[in-house]
């Protein structure tokens, strides 16, 4: 009897293949297409995120951004396939796509100022308003630039500190590169006493920048009296200088300034001060006359 059932149950199954043949086939050729589908999906996802990579280091684009970037490109397409092969099989992608869309924007909204700074820092890469090594100020942070990551740029400043600067708040301000141009300008105010005569002290600073190999003499040189102060004739003392020799070039030229003018007796004053004191007639004091106050006399009894 069992074998009889066993024997229905074979023919029932055998008469459902027999009469859904049209649907498993079409099934079948779905799945199979899905597969294809995925597999050549993963390939192109592959090669995209690799050729991308390769082409951005071959930029000199920041290895950890190239990275993250093929990964980026890698993922999106996978999903891209990985919603194509589910439609290819009948499954309703349009509810999926809605629900990772939602879920996008989620996590954009949670992540808003770390999405700002790495977008900020792919574009401080592929623009490179300074490299690693070059000294810059960011808007009142300078130091030397040791490392631009993804979302924040590592300095080092003069004495020693560590200071890391999100990447947004670089781009939305403004940059300063010392180091991008081989020359700097050196640019001084020297003071000299109102009694120097105007061509010695000019020509004394030219004499001295001129005598300094380190001045490069073809950008020119400028000694100019600029100003009348309070206390002193203000010279304007303009020459260039290679960048790595700017501070040393700097105090070396205001040392040697300072002896030359002493040399010739020339005075570099301070701000003076002239108090005036003038005597004026002493006073008499004025005789205070007191007038005592009247008394009243007791009423006579009526």
């Amino acid at each position: 009897m069992d074998d009889l059932n066993v024997v229905d149950k074979i023919n029932d199954v055998g008469s459902w293949l027999v009469n859904n043949e049209k649907l498993l086939f079409s099934y079948a050729v779905n799945i199979v297409a899905a597969i294809v589908i995925l597999v050549a999906g993963m390939i192109i996802a592959r090669v995209v995120s690799g050729t991308v990579n390769k082409i951005m280091k071959a930029r000199h684009i920041d290895i950890t951004v190239a990275d993250f970037i093929s990964a980026i490109i890698r993922y999106a397409v996978i999903i891209f396939t990985i919603i194509a092969a589910l439609g290819r099989i009948g499954v309703q992608t349009a509810s999926l796509i809605a629900v990772i869309g939602a879920a996008g924007l989620a996590v954009g909204l949670a992540l808003q100022g770390s999405l700002s700074n790495f977008a900020a820092g792919v574009l401080l890469v592929t623009f490179r308003h300074f490299r690693a090594g070059e000294y810059v100020d960011f808007s009142g942070t300078a130091g030397t630039v040791l490392v631009v990551q993804i979302f924040s740029t590592t300095l080092r400043t003069f004495d020693g500190k560590m200071v890391v600067v999100p990447n947004s708040k670089i781009l939305s301000d403004n940059i300063t590169n010392f180091s991008r141009e081989p020359d700097r300008l050196i640019d001084l105010i020297v003071g000299v006493s109102y009694d120097a005569d105007i061509e010695q002290v000019k020509t004394i600073i030219t004499d001295i920048i001129v005598a300094d190999s380190r001045v490069l003499q073809d950008k020119g040189i400028t000694v100019r009296l600029k100003n009348l102060g309070a206390s002193s004739l203000d010279f304007m003392v303009r020459a260039w200088v290679p960048r790595e020799v700017l501070l040393i070039a700097t105090f070396d030229l205001l040392e040697n300034v300072k002896r030359a003018l002493d040399l010739h007796g020339i005075g570099i004053p301070y701000p003076q001060m002239d108090v005036h004191l003038y005597r004026t007639a002493k006073q008499q004091p004025v005789p205070v006359q007191i007038t005592p106050a009247p008394t009243e006399s007791p009423h006579e009894p009526s």
